[in-house]
Parts: structure tokens; sequence; C-alpha cells
């Protein structure tokens, strides 16, 4: 299974969401970037996605996007082709 990179912060109901849905897909860890502690982990996030909101869910080198993205990719049968190795 490929790695699973999460930006999010303290208090977002959609990053727990996203996180329930990857654990029913059998992710075990998640490396999560508090950008709510971190100002430098935001701008980073910001260019790499050219999003300022949370979570920005990376699956290995592929940026998924957010919360409804990551749902839009499940309910297309290509959530589990991403995660694979």
């Amino acid at each position: 299974m490929k790695p699973v990179t999460m930006y999010t912060t303290a208090v977002c109901p959609f990053c727990v969401r996203a996180k329930q849905l990857l654990k029913a897909k059998g992710v075990e860890a998640i490396n999560e970037i508090r950008v709510d502690l971190d100002p430098a982990a935001r701008d980073a996030m910001m260019s790499l996605t050219g999003r300022r909101t949370v979570p920005q869910i990376f699956i290995g080198d592929t940026h998924v996007g957010g919360c409804d993205d990551l749902e839009a990719l499940m309910a297309a049968g290509k959530l589990d082709v991403l995660l694979a190795d």
C-alpha cells in the first residue's frame, strides 16, 4: 500500500471523515502534517496544492485533493487502485 500524507488541523470534521474513509480501506498509517501548528507547513501545502483548505491528501506522490475528492475517487472505484503498490 502506498504511503498516505494528509495536511490537517486539530478541529476539522472533513479531516476526521477522510481518515475514517482511509482506515476503512485498510490504510494503517497516515502521515499527518498539522498546518495549524506550523505556518511553514501551511505555506508548503499551498505551494504544492494551490489550495488553502484542509484536508489535503496525498497518496504516494499523487495529490488527491480534499475529503470530497477522496469520496469521489471511492465512489468511482478508483481509490483501491491508487492505494495499491
